[in-house]
């Protein structure tokens, strides 16, 4: 008899299917046995400059360093930084050295009780700056390229606002400045949290709170959807170890300073404060009209963190006039470790940057 449902299911079809996922779970023993302790990180780095916690590593070249000007990476406090550097074939920092760049990269370090008091002050004036002024010093230039991720690049923003003689080139990526977009779930949650109350209970943020709550932004596809998947992996090696090295990524996650974490929900998410210019860093107005060196946002399509919209409004709050933006196909985290990103990403920035290496 002829299937005239519009959902094409047979029970030939479902025997089939459940031969197959039998046969991937009954791979799985072995795969998951032969699982070694699986490294992240495809680029050799070293330690630099170091203030406390905080350590600035410097990339190892892998050819004749060709910029005469180092890039600096700020990334979030939220997450580990290792994510620009994943794996050997999923790496932003592995293709900008592969075109001649010098790329340093600014590790937070995890917290403890003794960091409940940092500031923001703390984390861009003092840690940002210090190595600034390192690499300032140690390169013989009077500024450098920065580069800003997430959170790292609203550091960045506001680093450059205060500083602008010391960034030459600034280069953001799934930055938002614009925080409170209608479709921006996260700033929607943060509009009522009682952010005195909650820091003040529990002084630092734990890892923990901040993950559940960026999983449960996408509860399904994020909490579910791609355990289901991974049974259809299991019988891949190499697809289970990608899998598992992006899970260790996902949930090593620092504490948050529970000072600094005060600053920021009030000041950005629920302050707006860089559209509504009201943003105060050690009692030093920031102001992103003084952001006037050559500036190339990049942001991501499919964001569900930091919306389109959230960063594309930069280009009518920046001071500079050469202005650069570039959407990527793709999400938050797709845009440093998807088969495109390695193609489309390093090779933008090298591109953007030569244009004004002079």
């Amino acid at each position: 008899m002829k299937n005239t449902s519009p959902i094409d299911i047979t029970a030939e079809g479902i025997a089939d299917e459940v031969a197959n996922v039998q046969a991937k779970l009954g791979a799985s023993f072995g795969t998951l046995r032969n699982v070694d302790n699986f490294d992240y990180g495809a680029s050799d780095k070293e330690e630099v400059w170091r203030d406390g916690k905080v350590v600035l590593y410097r990339y190892t070249p892998v050819r004749k360093t060709l910029a005469r000007i180092p890039i600096l990476v700020s990334y979030a406090l939220v997450n580990r930084p290792y994510m620009i550097d994943l794996q050997d074939d999923r790496s932003l920092v592995k293709g900008l050295l592969e075109r001649g760049e010098d790329v340093y990269v600014i590790d937070w370090g995890y917290t403890d009780r003794s960091d409940k008091f940092l500031t923001l002050e703390d984390y861009i004036q003092r840690f940002l700056n210090g190595a600034v002024d390192f690499l300032r010093e140690r390169h013989k230039v009077n500024a450098i390229n920065l580069l800003g991720i997430c959170q790292g690049g609203v550091f960045s923003l506001c680093y450059a606002a205060l500083n602008p003689a010391k960034v030459k080139n600034l280069i953001t990526m799934v930055t938002p400045v614009d925080f409170q977009t209608p479709d921006n779930m996260l700033s929607n949650w943060t509009q009522e949290l009682d952010v005195d109350l909650f820091v003040d209970t529990m002084g630092n943020i734990p890892a923990d709170v901040m993950n559940y709550s960026y999983l449960m932004l996408k509860p399904f596809r994020l909490n579910m959807q791609k355990y289901v998947g991974l049974v259809d992996i299991l019988d891949n090696p190499k697809a289970v170890t990608d899998f598992l090295r992006m899970e260790k990524w996902i949930f090593d996650s620092p504490d948050q300073a529970g000072e600094a974490f005060r600053q920021f929900v009030k000041l950005f998410y629920q302050g707006n404060g860089f559209v509504n210019k009201d943003v105060d860093i050690g009692n030093r107005p920031v102001d992103l009209d003084d952001v006037t060196m050559p500036v190339l946002n990049i942001y991501a399509e499919q964001d569900h963190l930091v919306p389109p919209d959230a960063s594309r409004k930069m280009k009518s709050l920046l001071g500079t006039r050469d202005y650069t933006e570039l959407s990527f196909k793709g999400g938050h985290i797709g845009i440093y470790v998807s088969s495109r990103a390695q193609k489309e990403v390093p090779e933008t920035i090298h591109h953007w940057l030569a244009k004004r290496a002079v």
